[in-house]
């Protein structure tokens, strides 16, 4: 007979081991069943973010940003240095032991809670049955629950026309782990991976090629943010080639010879290193039997409603393997909400604020809807603009680049739309959510009182801009329709 759990997660992931804790703290026996190994061979919890995702591209966005300060910006700051270098494996050596501190972190925290960790690979099979096959010794075994979360998250997109090798033409993976500089590094697709990859080698002296299929770049965000980040990293270095699709790739002894096609005709391209970043897909394939009914979509999304229950009753969805965006902290957020509906509590993810965010310099984010979404719709609105080049701090920072955008309903005044392209755009964008979550007006924003010199002063102008009286601004033309 079968072990039985009042809860079975599937994947450790940002999704599902916020799950697992949050189902443990609710008094319900959870265990976690995750097959990600370590480069030793061990099991390292936090799945794609933390292993080899969000945490250690963001721990060498830090280290190339501090390099090329030291480079191009401390100078400003009457700092001179001489003879400055960088060692990439002392690099990779921190970028690796930031990863283990968080992940060994989530281990304390599955311990503390009480919750099982099993390290293998979980399929679901009928009746709430999951077949764990084991990750070292390959044993098979069965348990069941009463309630099962399948967070087996995502893995890159890979393309025929560059099939990768591990050495010369990668993924996000084998970007984030180069052991030396490439001369010349080309990357397929100019999205949020694509670009923070590009940063990452760009700033360590790599001359960075970007092919983009798409004609507008960071269709996602707002056309008006758009047009001034691709300024931004055009003016870095980085040679953004939109409306470039790649046809075909040859890889040589030491190179990789890159085959496009523009409104210009055909061209090839040769660089040492290829990366391929064009997105991400759900990790849903052998994550269930064919007889457990699970209903999973041709883009291999697990069907799921409001609550992330799939069609399955006590089977639930989370993460990238789900509708909406492939961000972390929306699958960490359903992670609460189904935990909390299974405890028979409320569980609810809006998924109308979710905030996007990109880590270059200046940063990229936004929540909410973006102007030309509300024009489309018709929405009468307003718009409200602040530039970081007025604020002191950002002055004071040497990073006035950039500006915050607040949208909103002209007759209501609520806020529709925050946008911001600029120093720390990550962390403001949290009082546009909270603002957005409350249903709050531009004008209580300008009731807020924003301590000064600080870059969310410029929140505070950008709503006051909105009814044309910023007061660290020339005042336009309310924007009004």
């Amino acid at each position: 007979m079968s072990k039985s759990y009042d809860v079975i997660v599937i994947g450790a992931g940002p999704a599902g081991y916020v799950a697992a804790i949050r189902c443990a703290q609710l008094g319900l026996n959870t265990v976690c069943i995750d097959n990600w190994l370590n480069e030793e061979g061990k099991s390292s919890l936090g799945g794609t973010c933390l292993n080899v995702g969000c945490i250690p591209s963001k721990a060498l966005l830090e280290s190339s940003e501090h390099y090329d300060q030291l480079l191009n910006q401390y100078v400003n700051h009457g700092i001179h240095a001489e003879n400055i270098s960088i060692d990439i494996s002392v690099m990779q050596k921190r970028k690796q032991k930031v990863v283990d501190e968080l992940t060994s972190g989530i281990s304390a925290l599955f311990k503390a809670n009480k919750i099982k960790k099993i390290s293998g690979h979980g399929r679901l099979l009928a009746n709430k049955q999951v077949e764990i096959i084991s990750s070292n010794k390959g044993k098979t075994t069965t348990i069941s629950a009463e309630h099962i979360i399948l967070a087996p998250g995502s893995r890159p997109v890979k393309i025929a026309a560059a099939p990768q090798d591990d050495e010369k033409i990668v993924d996000s993976t084998g970007a984030l782990a180069f052991q030396s500089v490439p001369k010349r590094l080309g990357i397929i697709g100019a999205g949020a991976i694509g670009l923070e990859v590009g940063s990452i080698w760009r700033r360590l002296g790599a001359e960075v090629v970007i092919l983009e299929a798409q004609d507008h770049f960071l269709s996602i965000a707002d056309e008006q943010i758009s047009r001034m980040a691709l300024k931004q990293y055009k003016s870095q270095g980085l040679d953004i080639r939109l409306g470039a699709c790649v046809t075909a790739t040859k890889t040589h002894s030491q190179t990789v010879t890159i085959t496009y096609r523009d409104t210009e005709g055909e061209s090839t391209l040769k660089v040492d290193k290829l990366v391929v970043a064009v997105g991400r897909r759900p990790n849903s394939e052998n994550i269930y039997a064919s007889e457990s009914g699970l209903l999973v979509n041709e883009g291999g999304f697990i069907h799921v409603n409001e609550r992330c229950e799939t069609n399955l009753p006590g089977v639930y969805a989370i993460g990238d393997v789900v509708r909406g965006p492939m961000l972390a902290h929306k699958g960490s957020e359903e992670g609460v909400a189904v935990a909390q509906t299974i405890a028979g509590l409320h569980g609810q993810v809006n998924y109308d604020i979710i905030p996007s965010v990109i880590y270059t310099q200046p940063e990229v984010a936004w929540v909410g809807r973006t102007e030309q979404a509300l024009r489309s719709s018709e929405e009468k609105i307003k718009i409200g603009t602040f530039p970081f080049a007025a604020n002191g701090r950002a002055r004071a920072m040497g990073s006035a680049n950039g500006l915050v955008k607040i949208i909103t309903n002209a007759e209501t005044d609520r806020i529709l739309g925050v946008h911001i392209l600029g120093p720390n755009a990550s962390e403001l964008i949290a009082e546009a959510t909270l603002a957005i979550e409350f249903s709050a007006s531009a004008e209580d924003l300008v009731d807020t009182i924003h301590a000064h010199p600080t870059l969310s002063e410029a929140m505070h102008e950008a709503a006051l801009a909105v009814d044309n009286r910023a007061l660290h601004q020339i005042n336009k033309a309310i924007k009004q329709e």
